[in-house]
């Protein structure tokens, strides 16, 4: 098959559009379904992530896209009893799959609903099941166990879009794009990114442990696919903040690190232990949690909204308690897809927990943003390397 004819491009009014290759067939098949341009986006984007995760790490990989940016991207690691009650996922068994897509969508549940999924495996019966209860738009893996086909095509009434796409695929090297009726031409950014991005280490902390050079790959190979500007925190394999499409760096660390200190805060004992009432749907039981989280809870008590989502009234979850349980989170990695230009990013960076940072160097203002890091002990490595994806 040479293309495929699509609904509409990214809205109903832009038609005609269709997906197709100038030269040899497409390397996909749907195998239910019928992805929109929007999806197909997503998907292409994310499967290139995650095969490049697996390179990096040799682990099993999984993201959780929306609107072109990465919600969520994890490789496989054992999940603690905590990450697996807020994730919703202790009465399932997972297999390591599994537990990356675990991780890639758990940790912001919020931005990744309704989202594109990305395996770097043939999708298991556990991961299947998985992605059967949670709401999402469709998914593409190198392929599928039998049963595991069965159980994504009764998602959605049977409508669930479902790619399988060619692992060996090698696109062109040289890629185009129109815009305004003109069109572009560039080589495609395939630089592979591995442990030399991170050998020059140029602040007074040089010791950055291999868990953490993990971490700092799927950082960097997670914003090679996220909409620019962009900065990813990582902790323990997996992306726990993502700030995308941001005109300035500092919203971008911000943003993320907001996102960070959410995930982190989630697995506050309040928030383990908020009385649910047993029939919530999982997206009100995300909404709530956020809401709780947030400064505007105690408008939420005072207007008696709990009573839809709770058996009793809860404590609030104090300014107190946050700070002093944010300052127990530690070791998160950081990258950032162009330099940092002023020292503000790692003053917000340490906030959440930052130790290790990889970035490109090249501000007039790298003195600054060294000697910030070392204030804090952190681990700073200049790769050299930029990764504005647009």
């Amino acid at each position: 098959m040479r293309e495929i004819e699509l609904k509409y491009g990214c809205n109903p009014n832009q038609k005609p559009a269709k997906i197709f290759m100038k030269n040899g067939e497409l390397p996909l098949k749907v195998l239910n379904g019928k992805p929109g341009y929007i999806n197909f986006l997503d998907a292409f984007n994310s499967f290139q992530l995650v095969k490049e995760l697996k390179k990096a790490t040799g682990l099993p990989a999984a993201a959780s896209f929306k609107h072109v940016s990465p919600a969520g991207a994890a490789v496989y690691r054992e999940m603690s009893d905590t990450l697996k009650k807020i994730y919703f996922v202790d009465d399932l068994e997972l297999s390591p799959l599994a537990c990356a897509y675990a991780c890639a969508r758990g940790a912001d549940r919020m931005s990744s609903y309704g989202d594109f999924i990305a395996l770097s495996e043939i999708c298991d019966v556990p991961t299947a099941k998985l992605i059967q209860r949670e709401v999402s738009d469709g998914v593409i893996a190198p392929g599928y166990e039998p049963e595991a086909l069965e159980i994504l095509k009764s998602k959605r009434k049977g409508t669930y879009n479902i790619i399988e796409m060619d692992i060996d695929y090698i696109p062109e090297e040289i890629e185009h794009k129109d815009c305004f009726g003109i069109t572009f031409e560039q080589g495609r950014n395939n630089i592979e990114i591995n442990e030399d991005a991170l050998s020059n280490i140029v602040t007074d902390n040089k010791e950055i442990p291999e868990n953490a050079k993990i971490d700092l790959l799927i950082a960097l190979i997670t914003l090679k696919y996220t909409q620019s500007n962009s900065v990813c925190y990582v902790k323990d394999g997996q992306a726990i903040g993502i700030g995308a499409g941001q005109q300035s760096r500092i919203h971008c660390t911000r943003l993320a690190g907001n996102k960070a200190d959410v995930w982190y805060l989630r697995q506050h004992e309040k928030v383990l232990n908020l009385p649910f009432k047993a029939d919530i749907r999982r997206a009100d039981r995300d909404n709530t949690i956020d809401v709780y989280i947030s400064e505007d809870y105690m408008d939420v008590l005072a207007d008696g909204i709990w009573e839809n989502f709770f058996t009793e009234k809860p404590e609030p979850l104090t300014m107190d308690e946050k700070k002093a349980w944010l300052k127990t989170l530690t070791d998160v990695a950081l990258g950032s897809d162009a330099f940092f230009p002023f020292g503000d990013n790692i003053e917000r960076a340490h906030k959440s927990g930052v130790k290790y940072i990889a970035q490109p160097g090249g501000s007039i203002r790298d003195d600054n943003v060294i000697e910030t890091c070392n204030k804090y002990g952190i681990a700073m490595a200049f790769n050299g390397i930029r990764l504005f994806h647009h």
